[in-house]
């Protein structure tokens, strides 16, 4: 099993010619999953919450579309949130990758869809 790192990375939708690669913000320490995306106007990309079975998005500014993925990088499900929403725990979920609401039907990104996460480089700051 593999320890992630804060950091960013690429996420990849799918295994044809045609697969999307969409920049992507790794949360791995209590601080940095606790954050999230709180504070923020936006994200470009996605954002891995890991190891993560649920969310919530108190006091976040906008909506967001949540996939939760298995340990094999399988979705199990994506749900759209609104802000002020507490979603309900996935007992099979490993991580949940988060972006900006619409942005994961444009990726081709639905449960059964198997992704691909590569991290590039530790973050410097630590957030």
């Amino acid at each position: 099993m593999r320890t992630w790192r804060d950091g960013d990375g690429t996420l990849t939708v799918g295994t044809d010619p045609g697969a999307r690669e969409v920049p992507l913000r790794i949360a791995a320490s209590y601080r940095a999953r606790t954050r999230g995306l709180l504070g923020r106007d936006g994200i470009e990309g996605a954002m891995m919450l890991t190891p993560c079975g649920s969310v919530h998005t108190f006091r976040m500014r906008f909506p967001i579309d949540v996939a939760y993925l298995d340990r094999k990088f399988t979705v199990l499900a994506v749900r759209t949130m609104k802000p002020g929403r507490l979603g309900l725990p996935r007992l099979r979920a490993r991580h949940v990758v988060e972006a900006e609401a619409g942005a994961m039907e444009g990726w081709g990104l639905r449960p059964g869809v198997r992704v691909e996460l590569r991290a590039t480089a530790p973050s410097a700051s630590g957030a």
